[in-house]
């Protein structure tokens, strides 16, 4: 299963943060995660902006799936750092809400469409996968070099981190313009339904090829 509604709300809500001022943070979500970043990392409320952005991805939309996930895509944090921005989104879809209930082979899938909805913004190139396992859960993850459209003059390194939980399913997503922010985004420290805290991105991540 793929649920492209995830990157398009990604891409539209992660590009104005270039240039918009921080507000209230949150590093939780409902469907039962943390994540924690350095205070020096500004978040950003994007609650005003998401209903736009929802109702334009439904609009577009191809499939009854995308438009549920549209309608039920949570932002549980969108952060910035730096000049030029390195910016994480972190998103989830609680399964309550979207009628359906994902399980661990649909992880790929979902994850693959998640990461690829980034290609309308960047243009990637060099893109490794990786997959490893943490407590119970597994994840997801792919690492790519990325330019934005209209500007090669700032390189990022765009990684996307996925899993599925009890209660949903959850994707981190990262556009590090330097060394030091991927650093910081991997080894920010997350929860998944209440197991011991563990570092977001192991340096043996990709050690082993998905299946």
């Amino acid at each position: 299963m793929s649920c492209r509604s995830i990157p398009a709300l990604v891409l539209l809500l992660s590009s104005p943060l270039l240039a918009q001022a921080p507000a209230a943070q949150t590093h939780s979500g409902d469907i039962g995660f943390t994540y924690s970043l350095p205070s020096d990392w500004e978040t950003v409320d994007s609650s005003a902006t998401l209903p736009t952005v929802q109702q334009k991805v439904e609009t577009e939309a191809t499939s009854e799936d995308e438009k549920k996930g549209a309608a039920c895509i949570q932002v549980a944090l969108t952060a910035r750092h730096g000049t030029p921005a390195s910016v994480v989104v972190v998103v989830a879809l609680p399964f309550d809400c979207f009628g359906q209930q994902m399980t661990e082979k649909d992880l790929p899938g979902f994850a693959s469409g998640a990461s690829e909805g980034l290609k309308k913004t960047f243009d990637i190139s060099n893109p490794v996968h990786g997959a490893y396992v943490m407590g119970s859960h597994n994840l997801w993850i792919e690492r790519a070099t990325g330019n934005l459209k209209g500007h090669p003059e700032v390189q990022y390194t765009v990684e996307t981190v996925c899993s599925i939980l009890k209660k949903g399913a959850v994707c981190w997503m990262d556009m590090s313009a330097d060394d030091a922010a991927l650093e910081v985004f991997e080894h920010g420290s997350v929860t998944l339904d209440g197991e011991a805290p563990a570092a977001l991105v192991p340096a043996t991540a990709f050690d082993k090829k998905p299946s």
